[in-house]
């Protein structure tokens, strides 16, 4: 009787991986939206990918042509972001961009809506990394749970602005609870476990 343990592959854990904003203008250091711990999360991203991998949706935050109502002033503060989509600011960090199959670009700091919804399908769980934890994983989370998706934030895959906003958005989305969880990369890793051949 053979006691051999039958092979086994790894199951991609449910649901979708959204990376938020993984792009130039927050991870260079001399950019006014430098986000600090840039690289940490983008090391909690390149743990992720395996996992999910034709399951994962990249995001882009982009300037408008023309801002709009409260958007003016928010430029006037920013001008420099008022770049075309194919400037260098706008694109996704050289070690990320290969992985791209899925992306999703929107000039709003959310970005739930008609394309991760049709990716996710219906009952499905929206796995948030990415930056930044205190604007656009936050927005993003929110509008998704309000949509009814179980939203998961990685938050050793994610970096704010700074230590302290990143702690304060992840504790306002624990109050989300049940409809966002704040978990870590082992945790969601853990979910993925072999299936029998």
């Amino acid at each position: 009787m053979s006691t051999d343990v039958p092979h086994a592959d790894p199951v991609t854990p449910p649901g979708l991986l959204a990376v938020i904003d993984m792009q130039r203008v927050f991870a260079e250091p001399d950019s006014p939206w430098a986000t600090p711990r840039f690289d940490e999360a983008a090391a909690g991203v390149r743990r992720l990918l395996p996992a999910f991998a034709e399951r994962t949706v990249f995001t882009r935050f982009l300037a408008p042509e023309h801002p709009e109502g409260a958007w003016r002033p928010y430029y006037d503060q920013w001008p420099f972001a008022l770049q075309p989509p194919e400037a260098r600011l706008w694109q996704l960090v050289d070690e990320l961009a290969d992985e791209t199959r899925d992306l999703v670009d929107a000039p709003t700091f959310g970005k739930w809506g008609p394309h991760l919804a049709a990716r996710l399908g219906t009952d499905g769980r929206l796995v948030l990394a990415g930056v930044s934890t205190d604007c656009c994983v936050l927005s993003t989370a929110l509008a998704a749970a309000d949509a009814g998706v179980e939203v998961l934030v990685v938050a050793d895959a994610c970096a704010g602005a700074d230590d302290e906003s990143h702690a304060k958005a992840l504790d306002v989305l624990d109050l989300y609870r049940p409809l966002v969880r704040v978990v870590a990369v082992d945790e969601v890793l853990g979910q993925s476990r072999p299936a029998p051949r």
